[in-house]
Protein backbone atom coordinates (compact mmCIF):
# COMPACT_ATOMS: atom_id res chain seq x y z
CA UNK A 1 0.00 0.00 0.00
CA UNK A 2 1.87 3.68 -1.18
CA UNK A 3 1.88 6.12 1.87
CA UNK A 4 1.24 9.76 0.67
CA UNK A 5 3.92 12.06 0.57
CA UNK A 6 2.36 13.62 3.53
CA UNK A 7 2.28 11.10 5.36
CA UNK A 8 5.14 10.14 4.80
CA UNK A 9 7.05 13.71 6.42
CA UNK A 10 4.40 13.35 9.26
CA UNK A 11 5.70 9.84 9.99
CA UNK A 12 9.35 10.97 9.77
CA UNK A 13 8.61 14.34 11.84
CA UNK A 14 7.04 11.75 14.05
CA UNK A 15 10.41 8.98 15.17
CA UNK A 16 12.62 12.05 14.37
CA UNK A 17 10.97 13.81 17.36
CA UNK A 18 10.86 10.26 19.43
CA UNK A 19 14.73 10.22 18.87
CA UNK A 20 15.61 13.83 19.68
CA UNK A 21 14.27 13.01 23.09
CA UNK A 22 15.33 9.48 23.55
CA UNK A 23 17.86 8.43 25.51
CA UNK A 24 18.78 5.10 24.23
CA UNK A 25 16.97 3.07 21.15
CA UNK A 26 16.84 -0.70 20.41
CA UNK A 27 15.90 -2.20 16.84
CA UNK A 28 14.41 -5.17 15.77
CA UNK A 29 13.01 -7.86 13.80
CA UNK A 30 9.34 -8.86 14.71
CA UNK A 31 8.42 -11.16 11.33
CA UNK A 32 6.18 -14.35 12.50
CA UNK A 33 5.19 -12.78 16.23
CA UNK A 34 1.43 -12.86 16.78
CA UNK A 35 -0.23 -9.68 17.08
CA UNK A 36 -2.02 -10.51 20.24
CA UNK A 37 2.11 -10.85 21.55
CA UNK A 38 2.78 -7.40 19.54
CA UNK A 39 0.21 -5.91 21.34
CA UNK A 40 1.40 -7.00 25.14
CA UNK A 41 4.58 -5.67 23.79
CA UNK A 42 3.19 -2.56 23.07
CA UNK A 43 1.22 -2.05 26.49
CA UNK A 44 4.35 -3.09 28.15
CA UNK A 45 6.62 -0.69 26.55
CA UNK A 46 4.05 2.34 26.35
CA UNK A 47 3.94 1.41 30.99
CA UNK A 48 7.78 1.59 30.64
CA UNK A 49 7.94 4.97 28.72
CA UNK A 50 9.17 3.31 25.62
CA UNK A 51 8.19 4.51 21.98
CA UNK A 52 7.60 1.53 19.75
CA UNK A 53 6.71 1.96 15.94
CA UNK A 54 7.14 -0.58 12.91
CA UNK A 55 8.63 2.45 10.15
CA UNK A 56 10.04 1.64 6.92
CA UNK A 57 13.62 1.59 6.71
CA UNK A 58 14.10 4.30 4.17
CA UNK A 59 11.63 6.77 6.38
CA UNK A 60 13.65 5.75 9.21
CA UNK A 61 17.37 6.39 8.33
CA UNK A 62 15.37 10.02 7.41
CA UNK A 63 14.01 10.00 10.77
CA UNK A 64 17.38 9.35 12.80
CA UNK A 65 19.37 11.57 10.27
CA UNK A 66 21.16 14.13 12.41
CA UNK A 67 20.34 11.94 15.90
CA UNK A 68 22.62 9.88 17.89
CA UNK A 69 20.66 7.14 16.25
CA UNK A 70 22.50 7.36 13.21
CA UNK A 71 25.22 4.80 13.52
CA UNK A 72 22.14 2.24 13.52
CA UNK A 73 21.37 2.91 9.58
CA UNK A 74 23.68 0.13 8.72
CA UNK A 75 20.71 -2.27 10.90
CA UNK A 76 17.80 -0.87 8.96
CA UNK A 77 17.04 -3.78 6.52
CA UNK A 78 14.41 -6.16 6.50
CA UNK A 79 11.10 -5.56 8.90
CA UNK A 80 12.11 -2.79 11.57
CA UNK A 81 10.67 -2.30 14.88
CA UNK A 82 12.29 0.24 17.08
CA UNK A 83 12.18 1.47 20.41
CA UNK A 84 13.24 4.84 22.26
CA UNK A 85 13.28 5.11 25.96
CA UNK A 86 12.26 7.98 26.92
CA UNK A 87 12.57 7.35 31.02
CA UNK A 88 15.50 4.99 31.68
CA UNK A 89 18.72 3.73 29.23
CA UNK A 90 17.62 0.58 29.75
CA UNK A 91 13.58 0.08 29.29
CA UNK A 92 13.48 -0.67 25.81
CA UNK A 93 16.52 -3.24 26.10
CA UNK A 94 15.09 -5.18 29.14
CA UNK A 95 11.68 -5.62 27.43
CA UNK A 96 12.89 -6.62 24.11
CA UNK A 97 15.06 -8.99 25.85
CA UNK A 98 12.35 -10.35 28.44
CA UNK A 99 9.69 -10.34 25.11
CA UNK A 100 12.79 -12.41 23.07
CA UNK A 101 12.96 -15.26 25.84
CA UNK A 102 9.11 -16.09 24.73
CA UNK A 103 8.88 -15.76 21.02
CA UNK A 104 11.34 -17.84 18.86
CA UNK A 105 10.37 -15.48 16.06
CA UNK A 106 11.58 -12.71 17.53
CA UNK A 107 15.24 -10.74 16.94
CA UNK A 108 16.98 -7.96 18.39
CA UNK A 109 19.28 -6.51 15.46
CA UNK A 110 20.92 -3.92 17.59
CA UNK A 111 20.96 -0.73 19.94
CA UNK A 112 22.73 2.91 20.13
CA UNK A 113 23.58 4.66 23.59
CA UNK A 114 24.64 8.03 23.82
CA UNK A 115 25.92 7.28 19.86
CA UNK A 116 27.35 4.39 20.18
CA UNK A 117 26.35 1.32 18.64
CA UNK A 118 25.80 -1.94 20.47
CA UNK A 119 25.51 -5.56 18.83
CA UNK A 120 22.67 -7.78 19.26
CA UNK A 121 25.38 -9.93 21.62
CA UNK A 122 25.88 -6.39 23.76
CA UNK A 123 22.22 -5.67 24.52
CA UNK A 124 22.94 -7.28 27.83
CA UNK A 125 24.96 -4.37 28.77
CA UNK A 126 22.21 -1.68 28.33
CA UNK A 127 19.47 -4.07 29.54
CA UNK A 128 21.37 -4.56 32.92
CA UNK A 129 22.04 -0.81 33.59
CA UNK A 130 20.02 0.18 37.06
CA UNK A 131 16.94 2.00 37.29
CA UNK A 132 17.19 5.19 39.33
CA UNK A 133 16.30 3.67 42.17
CA UNK A 134 17.98 0.36 42.09
CA UNK A 135 21.29 2.63 41.78
CA UNK A 136 20.02 4.59 44.98
CA UNK A 137 19.59 2.00 47.01
CA UNK A 138 23.07 0.52 45.73
CA UNK A 139 25.18 3.55 46.62
CA UNK A 140 23.14 3.35 49.76
CA UNK A 141 24.59 0.27 50.60
CA UNK A 142 27.79 0.96 50.25
CA UNK A 143 27.51 3.80 51.96
CA UNK A 144 25.70 2.18 55.18
CA UNK A 145 28.69 -0.65 54.79
CA UNK A 146 31.38 2.00 54.51
CA UNK A 147 29.96 3.52 57.69
CA UNK A 148 29.48 0.93 60.06
CA UNK A 149 33.15 -0.56 59.40
CA UNK A 150 34.35 3.19 60.25
CA UNK A 151 32.13 2.92 63.47
CA UNK A 152 33.86 -0.84 64.06
CA UNK A 153 36.94 0.44 63.65
CA UNK A 154 36.72 3.19 66.14
CA UNK A 155 35.07 1.32 68.63
CA UNK A 156 37.95 -1.09 68.11
CA UNK A 157 40.62 1.52 68.67
CA UNK A 158 38.66 2.92 71.79
CA UNK A 159 38.69 -0.63 72.93
CA UNK A 160 42.50 -0.79 72.71
CA UNK A 161 43.13 2.49 74.31
CA UNK A 162 40.48 1.62 77.44
CA UNK A 163 42.79 -1.48 77.55
CA UNK A 164 45.86 -0.01 77.57
CA UNK A 165 45.28 2.23 79.62
CA UNK A 166 43.80 -0.24 82.56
Amino acid sequence: MAIKLEDKKAIVAEVNEAASAALSAVVADARGVTVGAMTGLRKEAREAGVYVRVVRNTLLKRAVEGTQFDVLNDVFKGPTLIAFSNEHPGAAARIFKEFAKGQDKFEIKAAAFEGQFLAANQIDVLATLPTYDEAISQLMSVIQGATSKLARTLAAVRDQKEAAAA
